[in-house]
């Protein structure tokens, strides 16, 4: 028996001693079905148990070889929750932002924002106060935005060769700070994070609960569920978890 196996094995025996206390999603067969996707994509794999955050634990069903694996019958059924509540938001026409600045987590964060109405998002560093100090942040976007429209007009071509290069070098700077943000003119209603252990995650989470923004997101063991109010529990530092999850929420909430 592979590994594959044995974890969908442990898998099924623990959904029968818990089917008493939670509601499947969807049917046995279907849920077996996407397990078996999930698995294929890793989905499963969390951290090290070393790295697991306590308030997780309700998420993990078994450990292998000091790695903890996450209980897909609770990502089955919370991703159908996220994703409801995503679409019922979209259509009330609320605000979002997606945030993701892993290497795994860039492609499909672009992905999420067009799907979420081609909202703002962050794939580089997080900006300090992007949310609590959004009039400051707002100034230096539309600065940037106006720098970029003179460039592209030509505007400059009366300048030094000197000074020419200098603009072009704080366009390039300002480019790979705010993309993602051109269109960010108003607060986010909601801000969906893609692995809140990151530093930088850290202060987006801390600045959208200043300021009541919901949050929702994609955790994995080392993440703390009570600060999001819908959570989708997952690998969220593999690039093939991700876009199966992501891919497949965006599936639920476009259809």
């Amino acid at each position: 028996m592979n590994q594959q196996d044995l974890v969908l094995n442990d898998l099924n025996q623990k959904e029968e001693t818990s089917s008493k206390e939670k509601e499947s999603a969807v049917s046995g067969a279907e849920e077996e079905a996407l397990m078996m996707e999930m698995m294929k994509n890793g989905v499963f794999y969390g951290h090290r148990k070393s790295r697991k955050n306590p308030a997780f634990k309700n998420f993990v069903f078994a450990s292998r070889n000091g790695i903890e694996l996450i209980d897909l019958s609770f990502t089955i059924k919370m991703l159908d929750e996220v994703a409801e509540f995503l679409k019922q938001k979209i259509q009330e026409k609320k605000k979002f932002m997606v945030v993701g600045t892993q290497p795994a987590a860039k492609e499909v964060v672009v992905k999420l924002a067009k799907a979420l109405g081609n909202c703002p998002y962050v794939v580089n560093k997080w900006i300090g106060g992007l949310i609590t100090n959004f009039n400051v942040l707002l100034r230096r976007i539309e600065y940037f935005k106006k720098r970029k429209r003179d460039w592209e007009e030509k505007m400059f071509e009366n300048y030094t060769k000197k000074e020419k290069l200098l603009i072009e070098r704080e366009l390039g700077k300002m480019k790979q700070k705010f993309l993602g943000l051109e269109e960010y003119n108003k607060l986010p209603e909601i801000l969906f994070i893609i692995d809140s252990s990151l530093k930088g995650h850290k202060s987006a989470l801390k600045e959208a609960k200043k300021k009541g923004i919901t949050v929702v997101g994609i955790i994995d063991n080392d993440d703390n569920p009570d600060d999001f109010d819908y959570f989708i529990p997952a690998n969220d530092h593999s690039k093939p978890s991700l876009e199966w999850v992501v891919g497949k929420l965006i599936e639920k909430i476009s259809s």
